[in-house]
């Protein structure tokens, strides 16, 4: 069996991708590709879990009409979202998206009843107000009493296809309800949130070899036969996977998507008050690794950006338009919660510069390089704490994911960080779903081996650090910045 297939979904699109290795060469090729996005309804947003499901079926069936009729099949999304399940398997409720306004004000009710010291001393997870922890401590009472299962949306997916339950450990861990020491979920977390143990499933390893899809959904659709393996199924896991590093000299990563999520792999958990302090997050890895790293808001600011004008320019134009126009006049912090979910980005983005003070951006182009600024500006302030929380000397950062292809980005991102930025690939997600498929198949010995397959299989782009002009004076207003915002009402967190 030389397919694999991976499933690959994230907040706004997802699709199918089939790999073959070839000699030492991986290579990819888009199947199918679909889009994805939460709807509102009755004042809440909402995923549509069943039609996801239905695209993963079309891709199948484009797969078989491609003549794969045997495969191995791997499935990856985004974190913390849920799926109630009654006892015969049937789903409860409609799946809430994380960026629903109903746990906006949740950490603070629940810390009243546990500290924030205690909960990160258990889990080393981050504080973000949409984590699993915090959508189940306002979810309806008298639902979550009712659910026989609750599961991750991939675990979900995987049910629907196998039969089998499962809680695969990269996505669990993004819960903050798994303890970093006995790596089992929480007694007086689930305590705390009047849920039992039997209602989760196993939690399972990437690797693991699941079984066969479902007769029935073989039969009726006419799909290959698929090996179903475990990926690790938090995209970022498997972006990490991804990462072409033979996993030697101090790396660190920034898997740029939606979100920006920069950190370092690593073989133990870091869960002490400095890390929490800087709102770190110890997310578990594949093959026992741990995923240090921190969530900055990503490329979901432009997106939004481009939505609004109407998808006028593409990805590359808007870089393009950002390239021309003059750096670091505004700037804006993109981790503020406003930025999260706001009903204009747009608006959100000028109205913070509007109430600090600096220009105001209302071109394409200046709304473009007003978020790029921002993100690198951000990445900086990241990887300076990580080297300060870890005692470590980073010499080269990976930049994998879609934000790999945006040249402005990468260069910005080296020049304020002063290091080595390796750019690609950007299928960096898929991929990593794939090297564990083929880990799992004895094709490749560990993830080592898979880094030099990835190496030589796809091209990476090399940005070398240049100066950047009067940076301190920079600095010193991005500081400034910081301090504006958190004495300002408006625009604190």
């Amino acid at each position: 069996m030389n397919n694999y297939l991976a499933v690959d979904i994230g907040a706004s699109s997802g699709r199918l991708v089939s790999a073959t290795l070839q000699g030492d060469q991986l290579h990819l090729q888009e199947l199918h590709r679909f889009n994805n996005s939460f709807t509102e309804k009755d004042g809440h947003d909402y995923w549509n879990i069943d039609e996801l499901l239905n695209e993963i079926i079309q891709g199948l069936q484009k797969a078989k009409q491609k003549g794969i009729h045997s495969c191995t099949l791997g499935i990856d999304t985004w974190a913390v979202d849920y799926v109630l399940l009654d006892q015969k398997g049937n789903r409860i409720h409609e799946v809430y998206a994380y960026r629903d306004a109903r746990t906006l004000h949740a950490p603070d009710r629940l810390h009243q009843l546990i500290s924030r010291e205690a909960v990160y001393e258990k889990t080393g997870i981050q504080e973000l107000n949409f984590n699993t922890l915090y959508q189940l401590f306002v979810h309806d009472r008298e639902q979550l009493a009712q659910a026989d299962k609750i599961l991750m949306v991939p675990d979900y997916l995987y049910y629907r296809l196998t039969g089998i339950m499962i809680n695969e450990m990269t996505n669990a861990s993004t819960m903050q309800l798994l303890n970093v020491n006995s790596r089992e979920f929480d007694e007086d977390l689930l305590s705390l949130l009047q849920l039992r143990r039997n209602q989760f499933s196993e939690l399972a390893e990437p690797g693991r070899v699941l079984g066969s899809l479902l007769p029935e959904l073989v039969q009726k659709y006419d799909l290959p036969d698929c090996q179903i393996i475990l990926a690790p199924t938090h995209d970022t896991a498997s972006a990490v996977a991804g990462v072409p590093s033979q996993r030697e000299e101090p790396w660190a990563y920034i898997s740029s998507g939606t979100w920006s999520l920069l950190g370092m792999e690593r073989s133990e958990a870091l869960n002490t008050k400095a890390a929490m302090q800087a709102n770190y997050t110890n997310e578990w890895g594949a093959y026992g690794t741990y995923r240090f790293l921190k969530n900055i808001m990503g490329l979901w600011m432009i997106q939004e950006v481009r939505r609004e004008g109407g998808s006028a320019h593409s990805f590359a134009e808007l870089a393009e338009l950002a390239s021309a126009e003059a750096p670091f006049v505004s700037l804006v912090l993109c981790n503020q919660s406003s930025f999260l979910n706001p009903d204009s980005m747009t608006v959100e983005i000028q109205r913070f510069c509007e109430e600090t003070g600096q220009p105001i951006p209302r071109t394409p182009g200046s709304l473009a390089r007003c978020i790029f600024d921002s993100l690198a500006l951000s990445y900086r302030d990241a990887l300076h704490e990580l080297q300060c929380l870890t005692d470590e000397t980073i010499t080269r950062l990976h930049i994998v994911g879609g934000g790999a292809n945006n040249e402005l980005l990468c260069q910005l991102t080296a020049d304020l960080l002063g290091i080595e930025v390796q750019a690609g690939p950007s299928e960096s997600t898929a991929i990593g779903n794939i090297v564990v498929q083929l880990i799992s198949s004895g094709v490749l010995e560990d993830l080592k081996a898979a880094g030099r397959t990835i190496a030589r299989s796809f091209p990476t782009r090399l940005y070398e650090p240049q100066s950047v002009e009067d940076v301190q004076d920079l600095l010193g207003r991005w500081e400034h910045l910081k301090i504006q915002a958190t004495s300002s009402i408006h625009i604190s967190q």
